[in-house]
């Protein structure tokens, strides 16, 4: 555990990664609320042009200068796709974001779409972006890391304020504690459905609402202050973000790094 800390810091001290120069503001429930102007600066609105104009479909989140994580369940190949960083309110044009088309959209090869398995993508954008106060990368985790039952992360994104309403304009952030695949592959939780591969977070049922984005991140502090991108929105109950005992699946992120590096060294 010390080794897999200690790589953690070197990352963050390296990159300069999931360091915000305006640090989140933590909250102590499992609810949505608007999140404090660019403290989750890697996390990027995906935009597609399926309604004949820009439109946000999902999250994702920065990962170097011209590389961004999402899920591959996000991307269908008849349309095409930018990239907005930067962004607090999605209607307002504020003078920090930037945008960038998707010059290529890499999804897993094993992305099963029935079972969720293997969702997740890469997208190199167009032009690499500059990094900022408004615009940086999270931290990725170390190989095969496994968070512990009940660690605190937080689920951000533009998704939907309830079922079939209308998208946030403003980001929104919500503490989503960790489920053990233990316990979230049991048979009253997710069942097989959820695989060693994936991170569940939330199920206790205290919701307010839907919180987060398919795609977007699961941030989870380091002791030293930095942020990692542990997970991967891919599917939840469709009844909300924190259904009981159908917690938020998320890609792990940890158990795809060799992927990623792959990706971002053939492309």
């Amino acid at each position: 555990m010390r080794k897999l800390l200690l790589l953690t810091f070197l990352v963050a001290d390296v990159c300069g990664c999931g360091l915000p120069a305006y640090p989140p503001v933590p909250a102590r429930v499992v609810a949505g609320v608007d999140v404090k102007p660019h403290s989750w600066p890697w996390q990027v609105s995906l935009q597609s042009d399926s309604s004949g104009r820009w439109s946000h479909v999902c999250g994702g989140t920065l990962i170097a200068p011209e590389w961004v994580l999402t899920a591959a369940h996000c991307i269908n190949g008849r349309h095409n796709y930018r990239v907005e960083v930067g962004k607090h309110s999605l209607k307002a044009s504020e003078e920090n974001s930037a945008a960038r088309r998707a010059a290529r959209i890499i999804t897993h090869e094993g992305y099963n779409i029935l079972l969720s398995r293997n969702d997740i993508a890469l997208i190199k954008l167009s032009s690499p972006v500059v990094f900022s106060d408004t615009i940086m990368p999270s931290c990725l985790p170390p190989r095969h890391a496994i968070l512990p039952h009940g660690a605190a992360c937080y689920i951000t994104g533009w998704g939907r304020l309830s079922t079939d309403g209308a998208l946030a304009d403003i980001l929104q952030q919500a503490l989503l504690p960790v489920v053990d695949h233990d316990t979230c592959s049991h048979s009253d939780w997710w069942g097989v459905l959820a695989t060693d591969k994936m991170v569940c977070a939330g199920g206790d049922g205290i919701t307010a609402g839907c919180n987060g984005d398919s795609g977007g991140p699961l941030n989870c502090q380091n002791p030293d202050g930095s942020w990692t991108v542990h997970g991967v929105v891919s599917f939840g109950s469709g009844q909300g973000c924190n259904f009981f005992q159908k917690p938020t699946v998320f890609t792990q992120v940890s158990s795809y790094l060799d992927w990623i590096d792959r990706v971002k060294t053939n492309y």
